[in-house]
């Protein structure tokens, strides 16, 4: 008897998740309903799968709005309706225009029409629908005649006063007023909710007739969707027989390609093993698909990376889908894909972050047909985090500015601070908001490609992407079936595109990327990893990985596939990080330090749990479930899936069959503690492996051309650290690092020889539009000669002029920083009023500038202009200090001081925030000394207290220096952050010299 129920769906206006709609309505003894949530969909599967679980039965249903105003309820009475539905809102939706009054002439929807707001013959299967307080109204109205049309409209989008306020708090922050500002018509009405039988009857006025009719609209209503039985796109050659065909084809070509002419019995017998479960699991046009892409993608020249769980399988190697080799990793493909498994599987494919769009474009045009779409990206819901909600609710309560941040404090650190009247209504209802969706957004990558129209299957949004998204989210998409394509982007394969092409430009050299087998046995790339020396490298550039590595000595390529999954919280956690290191630096404690049914099961990483298939390995066999269980408690550690009820089963299904097994209980606890910690942290083995591919490519390439490829990462303004500290890399492999230059630097940073030319892209103050005017300047007449010809053919305004001059681009003038800003002011002074032109100014025939004496230009005021206008130094920032001699250790010779108390000079690269068990602050920081070596820190929360680092700059660092597997760690006892020169403190009193030179203040 419900034809207009909204859930939290209807984005800023519902308040009830599906089950709790679901819920209200089996209280009330209600046993259909539609879910009709405003131009949303989201909800569809969930509703069905909720309703048909209580016995009820589910009506689909769109409610179409303009704002607050509704035009008109729509039930689809099968699942074509639901396409009529989802074309007609993706329709307005993505055109942004508004919801006619009128519906289409649907041959499978029923349409609602709300009384009052229609003046037009219905057709055969449209209706009115009458709100309990409009019957009377309507029984005088010309609708009488139609009374076998009229349908009861009695809304269900509360249950109780509390939810209804948490309505109109939503109301408020979807139109940005305040609540004492909201006016009615904004807002439903508090008695749209869920009634008995009875009371809805006692609303109608008795009109039982009204009821029946409603029941019988909804009784002939019928959306029977079966889970998991979406159809993914399901073939490409025509038949199902012809694809899997071609996939024979395909993986037979580069199995032989990859292993040899003749395959071995494991190679044939495990490429035969997959292709029959594919073919078994309906999976063939998945993989062809994914195999389509990345062919794309290779005539391209697209550099990508397939990782995941993916990586298992063999003949998603042979088809150059991933580049790991399973069977060299001894990698299962049952993780990635088998019988029992109801979920579909998907590869998680980076591209570079310059070429994504293009895959995305492709996908697009290839699959989508002209008639209908079949192709879109997949969503995720946004929801209401508790420090936003404050802050929205904050606003709709009026509160100033000052109370909301005090609130949100309160809340992390609850003090002496206690809310008033208003501040605590604020924090109730932000805790009630808390995870409720607020809007659609973009999944990282997620792509569904149907059999059928997407729009059979959802309603799509068009954001400013510019591509359709569902409505459903990923959870959704693989609970029905769909099997997604994960197409990603990463700067790291950005930072191998752009380095092969600059390696290609500046030293002539083309490099295959793809020689993994070479790179692994390369004597440089093993040096580099054993002394940690990882800067700029994909994955294992951050201080913990350097640490780890220089750690681990790890000079080969298993090793590496383990400290790529060992470094994750999960490992570390739970203390099997140092325990790795160890039994991995100490061979003969290997044994006797690991439990021995774990060893036997996991000797490659000394009996120690390290990835994901390492719990179903000692969830099978340490404690005898059986591969689908196991396979549960490995899903179990994503943290989407750890409050699932078969989850607690299966961890109580664990005990007591370790029990049973005769494992004692202290050795099971362990062992479990080892498997929780990995939640929602650990890797796939394979996952590790295909980043171990990417840091060897990486690695290469940094080791063998380190110039050319700090500027690729440079140039993708992607990594662990900032710019700057790619540039002190650069300067330490002896580049000439020059800061932009007016005839030779471009956008972006460029090499020539050793020579590297900043871009004008890290001047940010400076206009796109003048660099883009001098590049294409340059390109028509040749370079500038100096000031004066740069300002006649280059439309500038003083201002922009001035940064040019103070970052010393005009340095091939000859002429000093102080002259050449005296000279620009000049110029500049005498073209007031005069029109902007290039022939204009060809015509002035300035005489030579008679420069006055300058005061000398000090290198430090340099510095602060770097820093000033591109936010980091090229030259020595030491230089900057006011006291220029402390007494300071080098980096290089801490070695010698290990548990001495030593004082060194650090420029500050990066600070790691973290807690204590306590949850206390400490810190790990990573410094720079004078010679450009690698400090790093450990700050203990007393220390982080008395001597916190308040951001950039050099410090005074003292500590005691500490040893751990042969990696020196500095201690902190006290560190203080040092005063940088300022150009006043040298200025005489009573000084005349003319100087245009803004100074810098230190900030």
């Amino acid at each position: 008897m419900y034809i207009n129920c909204h859930s939290h769906f209807s984005f800023r206006y519902g308040t009830l998740s599906v089950q709790e709609l679901v819920e209200q309505a089996r209280a009330k003894g209600v046993r259909c309903l539609a879910l009709t949530d405003i131009n949303c969909t989201a909800a569809v599967y969930p509703f069905i799968k909720a309703a048909k679980s209580a016995g009820m039965h589910p009506v689909i249903g769109i409610d179409f709005r303009n704002g607050i105003q509704q035009q008109y309820i729509g039930l689809a009475r099968n699942h074509h309706g639901f396409w009529e539905m989802n074309k007609h809102l993706s329709y307005h939706k993505r055109k942004k225009t508004a919801i006619p009054e009128k519906a289409p002439e649907w041959q499978h929807t029923a349409v609602i029409y709300p009384f009052g707001q229609t003046y037009f013959e219905l057709q055969s299967h449209e209706y009115i629908g009458i709100h309990p307080y409009q019957i009377k109204k309507a029984l005088r109205s010309s609708w009488a005649a139609q009374k076998h049309r009229w349908v009861l409209l009695q809304p269900a989008t509360f249950h109780s006063q509390q939810s209804f306020n948490i309505h109109r708090l939503l109301r408020c922050i979807e139109l940005n007023t305040l609540l004492s500002k909201l006016p009615t018509s904004e807002q439903a009405d508090l008695s749209d909710r869920f009634y008995s039988t009875l009371e809805l009857t006692e609303r109608c006025d008795q009109q039982y007739w009204l009821l029946q009719q409603t029941q019988e609209l909804l009784a002939s209503c019928h959306f029977d969707h079966e889970y998991r039985k979406v159809e993914n796109k399901a073939s490409l050659f025509g038949s199902s027989q012809a694809d899997v065909n071609r996939l024979h084809l395909l993986a037979y070509k580069g199995a032989r390609q990859r292993y040899g002419k003749v395959l071995s019995p494991t190679q044939e017998a495990r490429i035969q093993k997959e292709l029959d479960i594919i073919q078994q699991k309906n999976f063939v046009s998945y993989f062809l698909i994914n195999h389509e892409i990345i062919t794309y993608a290779r005539r391209e020249g697209f550099y990508y990376v397939g990782r995941g769980s993916g990586a298992n399988s063999m003949v998603a190697y042979c088809l150059y889908i991933t580049d790991v080799d399973p069977i060299e990793l001894d990698l299962y493909f049952e993780r990635f894909i088998n019988l029992y498994r109801s979920s579909p599987p998907d590869f998680d494919i980076d591209f570079s972050w310059r070429d994504r769009d293009h895959v995305i474009e492709h996908i697009f045009n290839e699959y989508n047909t002209d008639r209908h779409e079949h192709v879109c990206l997949l969503a995720t819901h946004n929801t209401f985090q508790i420090n936003s909600s404050i802050r929205e609710l904050g606003k709709v309560f009026g509160l100033p500015k000052t109370d909301i941040e005090a609130l949100i404090n309160h809340v992390s650190k609850p003090g002496n601070y206690i809310p008033d009247r208003i501040g605590q209504l604020v924090l109730k209802y932000s805790h009630l908001l808390q995870g409720m969706p607020s809007h659609l957004s973009i999944h990282a990558g997620g792509i569904l490609i149907s059999q059928h129209p997407i729009h059979y299957y959802t309603a799509t949004d068009l954001p400013p992407k510019g591509y359709p998204i569902s409505h459903f989210d990923m959870v959704t998409a693989e609970e029905i079936g769909f099997a997604k394509f994960d197409i990603l982007s990463q700067r790291g394969l950005g930072h191998i595109r752009d380095s092969l092409a600059i390696i290609q430009k500046n030293q002539g050299k083309h490099i295959d990327i793809h020689r993994i087998a070479d790179f692994k046995k390369d004597t440089k790339v093993k040096e580099h990893l054993r002394r940690g020396h990882t800067i700029g490298a994909f994955y294992v550039e951050s201080p913990a990985m350097r640490m780890l590595l220089a750690k681990l000595k790890v000079d080969e390529y298993l090793g590496l596939v383990a400290a790529s999954s060992i470094i994750r919280p999960g490992v570390a956690r739970s203390g099997m990080m140092r325990e790795y290191i160890l039994r991995h630096r100490t061979p003969d404690l290997r044994k006797s330090r690991a439990h021995p049914i774990l060893y036997d099961l996991m000797p490659e990483t000394y009996g120690i749990m390290v990835y994901q298939e390492d719990v179903i390995k000692v969830a099978h066999y340490y404690a005898g479930l059986s591969f689908d269980e196991a396979d549960v408690l490995r899903r179990g550690m994503s943290g989407k899936f750890r409050s699932r009820e078969e989850f607690t089963k299966v961890k109580a299904s664990f005990f007591k069959k370790s029990l049973n097994k005769g494992r004692d209980k202290k050795t099971t606890n362990e062992v479990w503690y080892q498997i929780e910690s990995f939640a929602g942290y650990s890797f796939a083995k394979g996952h590790s492996a295909s980043f171990a591919v990417e840091s060897y490519q990486s690695l290469y390439l940094k080791a063998h051309f380190p110039l050319e490829f700090m500027v690729g990462v440079i140039n993708n303004f992607g990594g662990f650290y900032k710019t700057e500290f790619y540039i002190r890399e650069l300067q330490s492999y002896n580049a000439d690092v020059q800061l932009p230059h007016i005839n030779e630097s471009e956008q972006l940073t460029s090499i020539k020889g050793t020579t590297v030319y900043l871009g004008f892209i890290h001047l940010k103050y400076l206009q796109k539009e003048i660099t883009n005017s001098i590049l294409h300047n340059r390109t028509l007449e040749g370079p500038f000669s100096d000031l004066r010809d740069f300002i006649n053919r280059v439309s500038i305004s003083l201002e922009q002029l001035l940064i040019l001059i103070r970052i010393e681009a005009f340095r091939f003038t000859s002429k000093t920083k102080q002259a050449l800003l005296w000279e620009a002011h000049f110029i500049t002074n005498k073209r007031k009023n005069k029109t902007s032109t290039n022939h204009l100014f060809r015509q002035i025939n300035l005489r030579e500038l008679q420069v006055p004496q300058l005061e000398t230009n000090d290198p430090r005021q340099d510095i602060l202009d770097q820093l000033e206008i591109m936010e980091f130094p090229v030259d020595d920032p030491f230089l900057l200090l006011k006291e220029q001699h402390f007494p300071s250790q080098k980096a290089k010779d801490i070695g010698r001081f290990v548990g001495k108390e030593v004082q060194l000079l650090g420029y500050l690269v990066t600070v790691k925030y973290t807690r204590t068990v306590k949850g206390d602050v400490m810190n790990f920081g990573t410094f720079l000394d004078r010679d450009g070596l690698w400090i790093d820190t450990v700050h203990f929360p007393p220390i982080v207290k008395r001597f916190p680092l308040t951001g950039r700059g050099i410090y005074l660092l003292k500590g005691k220096i500490t040893e751990e597997f042969d990696f020196y760690t500095l201690e902190i006892t006290n560190c203080q952050k040092l005063a940088y020169w300022n150009a006043a403190d040298d200025q005489p009193s009573s000084s005349t010299t003319l100087t245009p030179i803004n100074r810098v203040k230190q900030t």
